[in-house]
């Protein structure tokens, strides 16, 4: 050892100090650190599991407006619907696979493919569909349904706020409305079990005849898929045709984003930022963990 590496009292000599990290440094590692998580939720929520929520009445009883959910975007393969703001990365679609009919799919909504909807795949390429009375009949036989108890749902805050939006009621009219003798208002509707040939099965609502009651035979092309709402009377789907917020026809299946994996939160729309006892008592605890 050397004399340099000893003090006057033959002590080791301390370590030198480390160098203050600057502030411009701690920056730079901070925008640095946000920059890879950014990416790493946006490869995440592109490719294995991405949040949904649900803004509208077309698939009750099994959707609620207000619940969120889970969405397996390894479902159906990947296009460029499967990234955000749908940017043109992915040529066509890969590793594709086709829905199995049943499955509560979301997609993008033709004609523009701009929002997402999500749907009940009911017919498959190569399916002949059509309504006839209320009644699915799919490749030439009805499908089975069978009367189930009456959908009642209480009229929530995010109910009234959607059927403004749409210049409706929200309990599609007042005939379905009713009040509970503490004064709550909610809404009742005739409820059947549907029943796929496959087996599959699943709640229905069909609240009242609307001309989309009886349809055209369609027959399903190669690539695109039939969906339907479980609210057979508020759901603007396959049976009318691609129209911006009016319908969407047949789907085509690049349109496919995910199909809906587990219900993650609910709320009923009534908290309020400023009352945090409010997010705690508007959520819908009962409806978290549902699966598909």
């Amino acid at each position: 050892m050397t004399e340099a590496s000893i003090t006057a009292d033959n002590s080791p000599a301390p370590a030198p100090a480390p160098a203050p990290v600057s502030a411009k440094e701690e920056a730079v590692d901070t925008v640095r650190f946000l920059a890879l998580l950014a990416i790493a939720v946006l490869v995440f929520r592109s490719f294995f599991l991405s949040p949904f929520n649900i803004p509208s009445e077309s698939m009750q009883p099994r959707l609620l407006i207000g619940d969120y959910l889970l969405v397996n975007k390894m479902a159906y393969g990947y296009s460029k619907y499967s990234l955000p703001f749908s940017v043109p990365l992915i040529p066509g679609r890969i590793f594709a696979r086709t829905p199995e009919r049943g499955d509560v799919a979301v997609f993008k909504a033709p004609p523009s493919a701009q929002n997402d909807y999500i749907k009940r795949v009911i017919g498959l390429p190569g399916d002949s569909v059509q309504v006839k009375d209320g009644i699915v009949w799919l490749n030439g036989a009805p499908l089975k349904r069978e009367a189930m108890p009456d959908f009642v749902i209480p009229v929530t805050a995010n109910m009234v706020e959607a059927s403004r939006a749409m210049g409706t009621l929200p309990c599609f009219s007042m005939e379905f409305e009713e009040v509970t003798a503490e004064g709550q208002r909610q809404c009742r509707y005739k409820q059947y079990r549907e029943t796929l040939p496959g087996g599959k099965s699943y709640a229905i609502l069909d609240i009242t005849n609307i001309p989309e009651d009886n349809t055209p035979l369609v027959v399903v092309p190669e690539g695109h898929l039939f969906l339907m709402g479980d609210n057979r009377d508020r759901s603007a789907d396959s049976r009318f045709p691609a129209m911006e917020n009016q319908g969407i026809g047949l789907v085509p299946e690049e349109n496919l984003v995910g199909k809906a994996l587990v219900g993650m939160f609910s709320t009923d729309g009534s908290a309020s930022w400023l009352n945090p006892i409010s997010w705690f008592t508007a959520a819908r605890w009962s409806r978290i963990g549902d699966g598909f």
